[in-house]
């Protein structure tokens, strides 16, 4: 299994990106590097990694698709951009799979290109992974499409509830619809026209939840479109980042504070693991017919390397063809409805 990875992008360009893809060599991982080649074979040597490591594979793609550019209009100027080689490299058959920390919405424009939709796919969906006490569940859509319909809402509900089978082990997913109550007469046209298809859907459909539920852990499967999504996961991140900050603001207030943190240290870290996206490393982009992960544009050598463990596993698991049935099922059950 060969992985295609996007060496040169996210937010801090190529060293954690080689990081990550040392991390995950090490751990019997084969990869395809993309970017520009003679930066690519420098930074491995600066790791002590020869070019002719039968682990890494340069690919030269010298352009990149930036942050701040639109993304289809990018990929369609640049087809030698970064992200367009990662996807053809899936599309061909030489990558498994490719795990990209850059533009976003570059490697959704990307991943339509070249890899196409699963039939019957109306619109991918970014699947993140949140951490909860009572374990991780998966919010979608998390930012690939802000403007959505009841149907991708229903058809986020089926996808999701295969990769919560995939990942998370969950043999009957639980799944929720975000919005402002509990209460069916809540929420907004979106909410309330979605709701009867999930109700007819055959998932194993629990109601509403609302922005405090996804903490919580209420149920395994949170839907909702891209741009409620990625507020919400932002949100989230950002929360863990601001607790962190005001308990080490407290404890510097006395020794006492200190002494007490020091034996709760242990603890402490362990929680932080669990709160950190680096552990989960990246979010599928579930409904194309190809294994693409979106991982955090601030991602370390370790996140990217998560990452690409991710996308491994998806690659053994076969996830596009079992999303493919249930989005299948899913039409079925609601021509009835």
């Amino acid at each position: 299994m060969k992985l295609a990875l996007d060496a040169a992008a996210g937010d801090f360009g190529l060293v954690p990106n080689i990081d990550g893809a040392c991390r995950a060599a090490a751990q019997g991982l084969e990869l395809l590097l993309v970017g520009p080649a003679r930066d690519l074979g420098e930074h491995l040597r600066r790791k002590g990694i020869s070019e002719s490591d039968p682990r890494f594979e340069l690919v030269d793609a010298p352009e990149l698709v930036s942050m701040s550019e639109e993304p289809a209009a990018a990929c369609r100027l640049k087809p030698r951009a970064s992200i367009m080689v990662c996807a053809q490299l899936v599309a061909s058959g030489r990558a498994a799979g490719l795990v990209s920390a850059g533009n976003s919405g570059a490697a959704m424009a990307a991943s339509l290109w070249h890899l196409k939709r699963i039939d019957g796919v109306l619109r991918p969906a970014v699947a993140a992974v949140l951490p909860t006490p009572r374990g991780p569940v998966v919010l979608l859509d998390a930012g690939a499409n802000v403007d959505c319909k009841p149907w991708h809402l229903a058809q986020f509900a089926a996808m999701g509830s295969v990769y919560a089978q995939d990942a998370l082990g969950k043999d009957q997913p639980r799944i929720g619809l975000l919005s402002i109550g509990e209460e069916f007469s809540k929420g907004n046209m979106l909410v309330k026209e979605a709701v009867p298809l999930l109700e007819s859907s055959g998932l194993a459909f629990h109601g509403m939840v609302e922005g405090r539920d996804i903490p919580a852990g209420t149920v395994d499967v949170i839907v909702c479109d891209g741009f409620v999504g990625n507020v919400a996961v932002k949100l989230m991140e950002g929360m863990g980042a601001a607790v962190a900050s005001l308990f080490k603001a407290e404890v510097a207030t006395g020794w006492l504070y200190g002494a007490a943190a020091a034996l709760l240290r242990g603890p402490l870290e362990r929680v932080k693991r669990r709160l950190n996206y680096d552990e989960y490393g990246g979010a599928p982009l579930l409904g194309v017919a190809g294994n693409a992960v979106i991982a955090h544009g601030r991602s370390n050598g370790k996140a990217i390397a998560n990452a690409l463990g991710m996308a491994a596993r998806l690659s053994e698991r076969g996830s596009q063809e079992r999303i493919r049935r249930a989005v299948d099922d899913l039409k079925h059950q609601l021509e009835k409805f």
